[in-house]
């Protein structure tokens, strides 16, 4: 399955964004997903260009993840700005990683996803509770390149 449009249905892509809105609610940080067709660059290193052009390297606490996907490479990527990657445990991104690899070997990638945005909102949570005045400073939605 190569076309962006058809790799997620509507309704599985608000189902996605509310586990965004779910995941952020208790953390300053912010998550974000973005899928394209495939990518001439290594998987890591298209992650990290995707996350600068998003600008989410300009939160202000460098607390953002991204869930990189690229369909037709079967890669996907999980590139955590430096504050958060710096509070994790060690393996975390790894272990998240896994689990949402298991449900994509199964073709249920919303499931994958949403098992991703949820364990990456909980260490946000951990680390970056939601003070008084917190604003989203990234939309949830779902981009496509």
């Amino acid at each position: 399955m190569s076309n962006i449009e058809n790799f997620l249905s509507s309704a599985e892509e608000k189902e996605i964004i509310e586990a965004i809105r779910i995941a952020e609610k208790a953390t300053s940080g912010e998550i974000r997903i973005h899928i394209e067709k495939s990518s001439q660059l290594d998987g890591y290193e298209r992650a990290m260009e995707v996350f600068h052009y998003l600008k989410m390297d300009n939160t202000k606490l460098q607390n953002g993840v991204l869930i990189y996907v690229a369909i037709e490479d079967k890669t996907f990527v999980i590139y955590g700005d430096k504050g958060i990657n710096d509070v994790v445990p060690i393996g975390f991104w790894d272990s998240t990683k896994e689990v949402m690899q298991s449900h994509f070997k199964d073709s249920n990638f919303k499931k994958g996803l949403i098992e991703g945005v949820l364990k990456a909102g909980e260490q946000l949570e951990k680390h970056f509770p939601w003070i008084h005045g917190d604003q989203n400073e990234l939309p949830n939605d779902i981009s496509k390149g």
